[in-house]
């Protein structure tokens, strides 16, 4: 949770958020249409006759946006309706050119469902209402320095599957682990490339603040969110403003808002329309949608393993703990690069804590994807054999680590050699070692047998040293143990 939202919940307020998430479909071609869904051509240049609705014109299904509709609902648990509706939404809008959107209201296609992640150590679950197949809107191109305004239709009837969850979320924090493990998903099983620069991935933020067990508060949402930083700073934003409302004695008003990342505050667009005020009807043109249970079955067999499904054989084989199995599949690079660690001879446990330690530590700080990490899982797991083997210890690895990180056609052993990082396990040799370091440090043996564990620690420092860091930790500690009890 982040600081801001926290400081509000101390004040006597509980936050509330749900999400509709837009996530283009990775087909490629449109919804009703055989026109390119290809982004970045030259403006209306991807419209035909059937998007622009002129006249004798007919809308037909596209399959692979229904079988792609299928597949999130398998993924996320829901049911997934054997007969759902389209129907028209109606409004007025330049870059609407039909005067109304084709879209699911009353039956959607899939129904239920639930998104589980982690927030820190904490297992969270949010709740789905539903997901729908509908089509896209054009795009409007604001020209402020001549004063006009372009439309743009390549857009319109780009596949799109609005998800819609309960609100079930009570921070910006919890909101932004929810966005993420969406986003996971529908990149994981790839219905959605997940570009939100590109608007592939579209969140709004329904956001109320009420005190703890009254009745949900006037709920005001924040538009075309398209990334997990401003998300959190536009939520974190509207709370305190909606609060400061209502302190001030003043009400909330329902409203579709926009945030500015540049001031880092919402503002206002329009008041909020409901369901009425769209006057939705069933599209004429469209018959229901049937989906077989032979259809879903066929959809389920050629998906891949889930992430859940996986996160759950990591901990049933590899003994990991349940977050541990989480971040390891937070995406297919990553569990990829896990399993090959340990087919190439890691420990499982080893592998997991230095995969998202230090090498998520340097992919982070040089902005890569573990795709492009410099030291590959092979490599990897022969240094954690190593590690493993006691012909290193973890502190020398990381020295190892850098040198695999900067030369790629670096080899373990032979850093190990190069640079003498073998630990010393010659027991003679250790034993005398102690030995003079007990001798040297009477204090710390007296502290010790009196009881405190923290001198152990003094003499460990003491030994590792005198043995230039080549020492073996545990076989120190038990050493020491040995002689002082």
């Amino acid at each position: 949770m982040s600081k801001a939202t926290t400081s509000l919940l101390v004040q006597g307020y509980e936050v509330v958020i749900g999400f509709e998430t837009h996530a283009q479909l990775s087909t490629q071609s449109k919804i009703f249409s055989r026109a390119s869904t290809a982004f970045g051509a030259e403006p209306n240049t991807q419209a035909c006759a059937v998007d622009l609705a002129l006249p004798g014109t007919l809308p037909v299904m596209n399959k692979g946006a229904v079988e792609r509709a299928i597949q999130l609902g398998l993924a996320l648990g829901s049911h997934i309706a054997p007969r759902s509706v389209f129907a028209r939404k109606n409004y007025f809008y330049p870059d609407l050119p039909k005067g109304y959107q084709i879209s699911q209201f009353e039956i959607p296609v899939v129904q239920g469902g639930s998104v589980e992640f982690f927030l820190g150590d904490e297992k969270k679950t949010v709740r789905l209402v539903r997901a729908h197949l509908e089509e896209d809107a054009g795009k409007s191109l604001h020209e402020d320095f001549i004063g006009q305004t372009g439309i743009d239709l390549n857009r319109a009837g780009t596949p799109l599957l609005e998800i819609v969850t309960e609100p079930d979320m009570r921070s910006s924090a919890e909101a932004v682990a929810y966005a993420k493990e969406l986003h996971k998903i529908v990149t994981w099983i790839g219905i959605c490339d997940g570009n939100m620069q590109e608007g592939s991935f579209r969140c709004d933020a329904n956001v109320s603040v009420r005190k703890p067990g009254g009745p949900l508060g006037t709920r005001r949402e924040i538009k075309n969110l398209n990334s997990f930083k401003f998300m959190q700073q536009a939520i974190d934003f509207e709370v305190r403003w909606q609060i400061e409302q209502i302190e001030d004695g003043l009400e909330i008003q329902q409203a579709t808002v926009l945030f500015n990342p540049d001031t880092g505050e919402t503002r206002a667009m329009r008041t909020k329309e409901d369901a009425a005020d769209y006057r939705y009807f069933p599209d004429p043109d469209l018959p229901p949608l049937v989906v077989a249970p032979e259809w879903v079955e066929r959809v389920r067999s050629e998906m891949a393993e889930l992430p859940r499904v996986m996160a759950a054989r990591f901990v049933a084989d590899f003994s990991l703990s349940e977050y541990d199995a989480n971040a390891l599949t937070q995406s297919k690079d990553i569990a990829g690069y896990f399993e090959a660690a340990i087919a190439a001879g890691a420990q499982p446990k080893l592998a997991a804590n230095w995969i998202m330690g230090e090498l998520a530590r340097r992919l982070n700080g040089q902005d890569l994807d573990i795709a492009q990490a410099p030291v590959s899982a092979a490599k990897l797991a022969q240094l954690l054999v190593r590690i493993a083997d006691s012909t290193i210890s973890n502190n020398a690895a990381k020295q190892v680590f850098d040198t695999l990180w900067s030369d790629a056609d670096a080899q373990v052993d032979a850093i190990i050699e190069a640079k003498g990082l073998r630990q010393m396990n010659d027991t003679g040799a250790l034993e005398t070692i102690v030995d003079t370091v007990i001798a040297a440090n009477a204090k710390n043996v007296a502290e010790f047998k009196a009881g405190n564990s923290k001198a152990l620690n003094a003499l460990v420092g003491q030994i590792m040293k005198a043995s230039q860091g080549k020492a073996n930790p545990g076989q120190i500690n038990e050493m020491l143990k040995a002689k002082l009890a």
